[in-house]
């Protein structure tokens, strides 16, 4: 049964025209080969999955011919009758069956079910099992007795009973149980101990970057040394944040970063003293760091030293607490109403609640500050530390 229409791929063909260099041309050659002998091995479950489930047809291809002793779809269609009972829809029923085929060939009584109750008893519910499952598929081909629930019980001693953690844990890492042994995860967690990373240390850590406890012990040792390296201990307490920063980023990015701060005339020194007191600061984008330094060293006149000694203030939203604060400072100053001169910095500092309560001081102009403050907050924020600038590790 061919699945790829050959007239499709020639009427791109004006694309690979004379002046084409000759290796894309064998490119698309040995593309348009492969493509023309393109066939299914088990029609009826290639059919059924393409047109009842949506499934593209690379994906029901691939299965078809992996499957192709499958005779009978009647275990299939029991499978995936008892997932859409379970919430499922057809784009999360492809998305499981992407790793794990062998999912919609499975017992739903002996396998399927009793590993979604498991789930469900530890407050997984709709809508959010299929996305759950679609995202971590492997976790319905573990031996419930013999790795899920032995696994989930030596999580839950670092992450403690509250089963969102749990679930956060599996949201930042696909398959996290499923495909990596307790003995490896717990060799991971005695070496972090030993480093001074313990109890609510420990437990956002495994939150936060939980692939950091699947690494190979060479791997976590080199991500150690890295920080270790910076100049940080294993007695301090900033430790576990500098290994967030490191594993979050590439040496190439981190490198990026540092040499944004040279670009400011920041010295390695001032570069490695920022970065011991705030390491979070490095997860800042280059534009956000750009904007932010322009920003205190050309309008607020910060010297550089008060960015070094408090770098955290380039972690605050220029549009939501650090320009709008300056303008209200500016106000306050040009109408004299400060006895005492105030720091910006530590205006900064203040929490969203004790800033306004400092605003309330000034009673007579209370209400034009109020005012005037509402008006520079931009209905967008930005996070300060933003762990979407993660990168995978290995």
């Amino acid at each position: 049964m061919q699945i790829l229409k050959s007239s499709s791929i020639f009427s791109n063909f004006r694309l690979f025209n004379s002046s084409s260099k000759p290796k894309s041309f064998i490119v698309f050659l040995q593309y348009f080969s492969a493509a023309s002998s393109y066939s299914v091995s088990n029609p009826s479950l290639f059919n059924y999955l393409v047109k009842d489930l949506n499934f593209s047809e690379i994906q029901a291809s691939s299965i078809s011919d992996r499957f192709c002793h499958v005779k009978s779809l009647e275990k299939t269609k029991s499978v995936v009758n008892f997932l859409k009972s379970q919430g499922f829809s057809n784009a999360e029923i492809a998305s499981t069956a992407r790793w794990t085929p062998q999912i919609l060939f499975a017992s739903v009584e002996k396998q399927l079910r009793p590993k979604v109750k498991f789930f469900q008893d530890l407050g997984l519910m709709e809508p959010h099992i299929g996305k759950f499952f679609s995202m971590n598929s492997t976790l319905l081909t573990c031996s419930l007795d013999k790795k899920l629930i032995p696994s989930i019980q030596f999580i839950r001693k670092v992450l403690g009973n509250n089963n969102e953690d749990l679930f956060k844990v599996f949201s930042r890492c696909n398959g996290f149980i499923a495909r990596d042994c307790i003995l490896k995860l717990s060799r991971n967690i005695e070496y972090l101990e030993s480093c001074g990373i313990v109890g609510s240390q420990l437990s956002s850590l495994l939150r936060r970057q939980p692939r950091i406890f699947r690494m190979r012990d060479s791997a976590l040792r080199e991500l150690v040394s890295r920080a270790l390296a910076m100049g940080f201990s294993t007695d301090s307490r900033m430790l576990v944040h500098a290994i967030h920063t490191m594993n979050c980023l590439s040496e190439e990015t981190f490198k990026k970063k540092w040499e944004l701060f040279n670009s400011f005339g920041f010295s390695d020194d001032d570069c490695a003293t920022m970065f011991r007191r705030a390491p979070g600061l490095f997860r800042v984008s280059e534009e956000k760091l750009k904007l932010g330094i322009e920003f205190f060293i050309d309008v607020a006149k910060f010297d550089k030293n008060v960015l070094v000694s408090k770098p955290f203030n380039l972690m605050f939203s220029l549009e939501d607490r650090v320009i709008p604060r300056y303008k209200i400072l500016q106000i306050i100053k040009s109408k004299k109403l400060l006895k005492k001169d105030k720091s910006f910095s530590n205006i900064l500092e203040l929490t969203e609640k004790d800033f306004l309560e400092f605003i309330s001081r000034f009673t007579d102009d209370m209400e034009e500050l109020l005012i005037a403050y509402k008006a520079h907050l931009l209905p967008t924020s930005s996070s300060s530390d933003d762990e979407n600038t993660c990168q995978p590790s290995p």
